[in-house]
């Protein structure tokens, strides 16, 4: 069991439309619209969604890092068919489930307090699509970013799997660890800045990306209201463009 001693212990910031989890003021963790609780409400978060057009109907979706829940909390509410396991280091962030909403534990969504290096070295069964945005209070662990840990998430995944990680793109060794997942995954990478610059979204696949890239697959769920979709067409509109770009370079 983790020592909630060891951990930094978050806050939380409202204003009259929104609810942030925050470990210092500088940096925004997690964000809430409170009137739209399952939407995602910063970029960087929709453009992790973009693993649909990759993958659109996982049966198996596992995430490092709950923070305020907010992929969780859309991939629980708008795919009814996955089953969701979020792995989460701090006792403190688990803590806050509640306050952002973040739905209980049934038989298709569990939270559990574990370190996601350990859970996915040991990992039960062939993982679809594998979500990492684990940080703390100061930045991105050592643990969450090894060649060893991105091996480990490579062997996890099954023969088809898809793994999406956060980078923060300022990190001094931004460069290295976007090569390690590289290396991990023979070069099938794909990296898609956010808008503001400040985060890149790394996709890799096991299988060809080419071959997995679906552009039209998450249009034709259903269950995407108009105005989610209007939220993330931006975000599909740039890894499509990403994906473009990735062609005619190695093409």
């Amino acid at each position: 069991m983790t020592d909630p001693t060891t951990h930094a212990k978050p806050f939380v910031y409202e204003t009259a439309n929104s609810k942030a989890m925050h470990f210092s003021l500088s940096e925004i963790q997690s964000r809430m619209q409170t009137q739209r609780p399952q939407a995602l409400d910063l970029d960087y978060t929709r453009l992790m969604m973009g693993f649909l057009l990759f993958h659109p109907a996982p049966a198996r979706l596992a995430m490092i890092g709950l923070g305020g829940g907010s992929m969780a909390k859309f991939c629980h509410h708008f795919m009814p068919s996955t089953r969701i396991e979020v792995v989460e280091i701090n006792p403190h962030v688990i803590a806050l489930r509640e306050a952002f909403c973040i739905p209980s534990d049934d038989a298709r969504f569990q939270v559990q307090l574990a370190d996601g290096a350990a859970y996915l070295s040991a990992a039960p069964e062939p993982i679809d699509v594998l979500v990492v945005d684990g940080f703390d209070g100061s930045g991105q662990p050592e643990a969450l970013c090894s060649q060893r840990f991105y091996d480990d998430c490579q062997a996890a995944l099954q023969p088809d799997g898809l793994l999406v990680v956060n980078l923060h793109a300022a990190h001094p060794d931004f460069e290295l660890l976007a090569a390690r997942i590289e290396r991990s995954f023979a070069g099938e990478v794909l990296r898609v800045p956010d808008r503001d610059g400040s985060n890149t979204i790394v996709f890799a696949s096991k299988a060809p990306l080419a071959q997995r890239f679906k552009p039209q697959g998450p249009r034709q769920l259903r269950q995407f209201d108009a105005q989610t979709r209007a939220d993330l067409m931006p975000a599909w509109a740039a890894v499509e463009r990403a994906m473009r770009g990735r062609d005619t370079a190695t093409g």
